[in-house]
């Protein structure tokens, strides 16, 4: 096998470090070309629509069992061991449960655009300009700062809601609790509320992600003109 000489490692990195500042400084000169106005304009609307489209696919019935990337599957220790099942005496329940927990986050994600819309009115020009040269992702890592803790206290009782209705909620923290204690489960998964809530969270974020990648790989296809404009400068 041909190796790689001495110096060669040093030296491509310093080239994909060089590389990678220039595009960003190439992106923050397209940013500044652009009035505030655009950039902020065009900005919001682009994190506008993915929000628009990840609440609209997932809210809607059987949004998340539909779609194996966000699916939300039991906690990893009931979901690969029979035994652990049967543990917790869920048994022939699980998959009851299973479906109650996708209907559960299906429906607190329908409540997440206000906050979302608020995120939106709050963020100001540095903030739109980190989320502009930032790259991939940037755009849904601010969503996940500026959001997540009003999400989390607006989801949690409308899972709770949903959860009681199958009147297991109770049963499987009392089990789940007494699991995670000998470390066969972690405190996030022994509540079953908590567990729904961050993975709902998970899942609405990814949809979002997969949006802002969208919009970023082919800003021209989009059909607003402020997107293209914005986008398509970076």
């Amino acid at each position: 096998m041909r190796q790689t000489p001495t110096g060669s490692a040093p030296l491509l990195l310093a080239l994909l470090a060089s590389g990678a500042a220039a595009g960003a400084l190439a992106a923050s000169a397209a940013f500044d070309a652009l009035s505030s106005k655009d950039a902020a304009g065009g900005l919001r609307a682009a994190l506008s629509k993915g929000v628009d489209v990840a609440v609209t696919q997932l809210g809607a019935p059987n949004g998340f069992l539909n779609d194996p990337k966000v699916a939300i599957p039991l906690p990893p220790a009931l979901d690969k061991a029979d035994h652990a099942l049967r543990m917790v005496g869920l048994g022939g329940e699980a998959d009851q449960l299973r479906v109650t927990m996708n209907h559960a986050a299906e429906q607190a994600v329908a409540q997440a655009k206000p906050i979302f819309k608020q995120a939106l009115q709050r963020m100001t020009l540095a903030d739109a300009k980190g989320i502009l040269t930032g790259g991939d992702g940037a755009g849904t890592a601010y969503f996940r700062r500026a959001t997540s803790e009003q999400l989390t206290t607006k989801f949690k009782p409308v899972v709770a809601a949903e959860t009681a209705k199958l009147g297991l909620a109770a049963r499987y923290n009392e089990y789940a609790g007494k699991a995670s204690q000998f470390g066969l489960l972690s405190a996030q998964d022994a509540n079953l509320n908590d567990y729904v809530t961050a993975k709902a969270l998970d899942g609405l974020f990814s949809r979002i992600a997969d949006e802002e990648h969208e919009i970023r790989k082919d800003p021209m296809g989009q059909a607003s003109s402020l997107i293209k404009k914005v986008f398509g400068s970076l």
